[in-house]
């Protein structure tokens, strides 16, 4: 049974006639009217006597009405209690961050705060998760998207810099060109696959590397104990830079661009929770992700 041609029946009944459903409902009363005989066919039973002062049940088409009535009047109640549960924002949110992404937890923390009856499950990873699979809402992701089955919204851009402590610069001078590099000790980013090289202007360079991670927490640590040279998101590295901890080095040879979207499956209409967490990072990222002085 078709139970959108039942809806509309149910509907017909409540109006009093064929052309006062139609406008309520919002299409054209043609295809409303085939739809009604569709279903008529389907039962073999005629439901409604036509007639041109409106329409009447037939014995069938009261005993369907008394039952699909009080059906679409318990679906109606259910969707209320979807949204009604929806309005006040309660239920849970599964989330997917890279490792290490620490101003994304301050930002999770006050989400929390603006919706205490939401529940996280935050999965951290820095392999590409498939949303579908692993059951993930929304997946924050770093670098460009292409991938038909996503919708991306965009966060924001930023550019990792190259830094280095006071202490290494002092001892082995300050690189005027990416070849000076080549006598830094360094310490690059690395996951499977990847080179570990640097882009710097037009410019790539290989550094010798004395170590490789897939850590920028680790990368930051070495590099604060004054052991290496490496590259760093702007939010990890710049509250040690305005506290005279850390130094930008070539600044005149900029690392590529980067972005951080937040991603969901195309597919899905997206719930309220999610368009909630959505909106709410778009509008306070800029308090916890710090790029100043950078």
């Amino acid at each position: 049974m078709d139970l959108n041609a039942v809806q509309m029946f149910v509907s017909v009944v409540q109006a009093g006639s064929l052309s006062a459903a139609a406008e309520r409902m919002g299409i054209a009363l043609p295809t409303l009217s085939r739809r009604i005989r569709e279903l008529e066919r389907q039962l073999r039973v005629d439901l409604l006597e036509r007639s041109v002062r409106g329409t009447r049940l037939t014995e069938a088409g009261a005993r369907l009405y008394e039952h699909a009535g009080r059906g679409i009047e318990a679906l109606l109640d259910g969707e209320q209690a979807v949204v009604s549960d929806q309005a006040r924002l309660r239920g849970r949110l599964r989330l997917s961050l890279p490792p290490s992404f620490e101003p994304w937890w301050d930002l999770l923390s006050a989400f929390q705060q603006r919706y205490p009856d939401i529940d996280l499950q935050v999965y951290t990873t820095d392999r590409r998760v498939d949303l579908i699979e692993d059951g993930i809402d929304v997946a924050l992701r770093v670098g460009a998207i292409a991938h038909e089955a996503m919708v991306a919204r965009l966060m924001l851009s930023y550019r990792h810099v190259l830094v280095a402590s006071p202490g290494l610069i002092e001892r082995l001078g300050r690189p005027a060109r990416p070849e000076d590099l080549n006598r830094f000790p360094c310490a690059v980013w690395y996951v499977g696959g990847g080179s570990g090289a640097w882009r710097l202007g037009e410019q790539t360079i290989q550094p010798a590397a004395i170590l490789s991670t897939n850590d920028y927490a680790h990368l930051r640590h070495r590099v604060l104990d004054g052991a290496v040279v490496a590259e760093l998101p702007p939010f990890l590295a710049a509250s040690a830079v305005r506290q005279g901890r850390l130094t930008v080095l070539l600044p005149d040879y900029p690392l590529p661009q980067q972005q951080i979207n937040l991603l969901y499956p195309s597919h899905r209409h997206p719930s309220t929770i999610v368009r909630a967490y959505l909106d709410f990072c778009q509008g306070q990222w800029a308090r916890f992700i710090d790029l100043s002085g950078l």
